[in-house]
């Protein structure tokens, strides 16, 4: 597994879908990711520092997740199958040290490493992939 991590939010004003560049931590790979508007925001608060008056999921999420004594040990990029990717958040119950596999959308995954200061990773054969489809 290749660790990542946030390098570029691009946002467009018309349009719906927005783009989230993850970077190879210790290299020089990229990963473009197309993402929705509300996704793109909730990354974009997270690393502007912005906070609002209710929580928004993202922030219910992380807080549920912290509230029940479990911790978001990482998030993996595993699958990419034609233009989706595909990711898993790795949870740790603390109680009985039980580790939750639970299947997630890469922005909301991404989301969630942001507001809990998990590493997120990418698979080797999605980066295969993805340079073998940029040819």
């Amino acid at each position: 597994m290749v660790r990542v991590e946030l390098f570029k939010i691009i946002m467009h004003e018309n349009k719906h879908d927005q783009i989230i560049i993850l970077k190879e931590k210790d290299g020089q790979r990229q990963m473009p990711i197309i993402i929705g508007v509300a996704e793109a925001a909730a990354i974009k608060m997270k690393v502007s520092n912005l906070r609002c008056p209710r929580p928004l999921t993202h922030d219910l999420l992380s807080n549920l997740i912290e509230k029940i004594g479990a911790k978001l040990e990482q998030v993996i990029i595993n699958k990419l199958e034609g233009n989706t990717f595909y990711a898993r958040l790795m949870i740790r119950l603390q109680h009985d040290h039980q580790l939750l596999d639970i299947d997630a959308r890469p922005s909301d995954s991404i989301a969630l490493a942001l507001r809990l200061n998990a590493p997120v990773f990418v698979e080797e054969e999605v980066f295969e992939k993805l340079q073998f489809l940029n040819g």
